[in-house]
Order: structure tokens, then sequence, then C-alpha cells
């Protein structure tokens, strides 16, 4: 949801707000090589094409509009969000994203508004299968870096799989070109929130490919551990 290079599914990787030291972070990366060939590939498209169409997006698009898209996705990830408390039980959090779904498709439209934060004080939860995997002492396995997706590693990349089993999305499209379309839409709708902070965090970097790497893992473990 950030840069392809950074870019996870979801719009709760919001790693910008948290300050991360460049201290290695021990990983396995034999696929290295690869690995850095998709980062370059990532980069690329998101300084050729990504970008400019976020930004001309968000020049167009007044930003009650684009938090109401936000929001809108948001609410749609909530199954994700909940099975996976519940599979780490963490119940309060289960009954919050209940309450928030619940809420928010209701008095929030369908999801476009947030109600349910905002009135309620029901704070939305960051929980996905990759945390899950974790919590239960599955460990990261090899680092990888996906076309367009960016960064994960083999515990997440399977929990990235079988978190679509819980987007309703999946079950209310059936066309690959609608699914494409949807992915599209979302992506630069998040994308037009953080359009400077891929510049900002590589903007002195030396090796940028090792910053993403080492930032990504110790944003993924942090989360594990809270």
């Amino acid at each position: 949801s950030s840069h392809p290079a950074l870019a996870q599914d979801d719009d709760d990787f919001d790693m910008f707000e948290e300050e991360f030291s460049e201290k290695a972070v021990p990983i396995a990366d034999p696929l290295e090589p690869i690995n850095r060939l998709m980062f370059n590939l990532n980069d690329f498209l998101y300084k050729a094409a990504i970008k400019p169409v976020a930004q001309g997006y968000k020049k167009v698009t007044p930003k009650p509009a684009r938090i109401s898209v936000r929001n809108f996705f948001g609410n749609l990830t909530a199954p994700i969000r909940y099975v996976n408390c519940v599979l780490q039980g963490k119940l309060n959090e289960a009954n919050r994203e209940l309450e928030r779904f619940a809420t928010n498709s209701t008095v929030g439209i369908l999801g476009l508004f947030d109600p349910a934060q905002e009135k309620f004080g029901l704070d939305p939860t960051d929980e996905d299968l990759g945390q899950t995997l974790g919590a239960h002492g599955i460990g990261n396995g090899l680092y990888i870096v996906w076309p367009l997706l960016g960064p994960s590693t083999v515990r997440d990349s399977l929990g990235r799989f079988g978190d679509r089993m819980f987007y309703p999305v999946t079950y209310m499209v059936d066309s690959p070109n609608a699914l494409v379309a949807i992915a599209v839409a979302r992506t630069t709708n998040s994308y037009s929130f953080r359009i400077k902070d891929y510049d900002a965090l590589l903007s002195d970097a030396i090796d940028p490919y090792a910053v993403i790497r080492n930032t990504y893992i110790q944003y993924r473990n942090q989360q594990i551990n809270e």
C-alpha cells in the first residue's frame, strides 16, 4: 500500500509513522540477486507509472473522497483482521473488529465513513495471517521481493495467500479483469496519501535495497511482538 518496494495489500502498512534504525536485521536472503532485480523493477514502475498516476489522482480527487475510498476498502478487510484476532486469541480485539464492521457497514454507509472510530472510539486492529503464523512461532523463512507487491518472506507470502480466503471481494467478483481494476483503484488511492514516503525513506540511503529489507523485517517483527 505504499511504494511497490514497500507495498502490502492493506492500508495498514504505515511504517513511516514509526522510527526504525538502519541496523541490519537477521534475515536469510539467498535470492538476493533476483530480489534486487525485482526491487529495481518495482522502483522503475513506481517512478514511471504509479507515482505519476497517484499524483494526478490526488490533484483531481478531493481528500474527503479519497478518505472515503480508503475507509471502504478498510472495512472490506475487517473479516481478515477478525479471523486473525481470533486465531491469536485476542478475543477483545476480535469483538472490537466485529463491532466496527457492523457499525461502519450500516451507520457508516457500507464503510465509506468510520463512525466506529470517530464517534464510538473503536480503533481498528492491525492483524493478518503472517502475524498469526509468526505469533505461533513460525519464522520468516527466506526474504522475497515480489513484482509490484514488494517485500515479503515465505511466511508472509503464505499469509497473504491465506488472507485472500477471508477477503469478500474474492467471492463478490469473478472476473479477473474486474479484480485487477479493483486492486489498481485501491492501490492508487492508497498511494495518494503516501507519495513522499518512499523518497523520504531512501533520500540518503547508500543501499536502498538493504534499507527496505531491514525496515520491512523490523516492521513485521514489531507487529508480531505487539
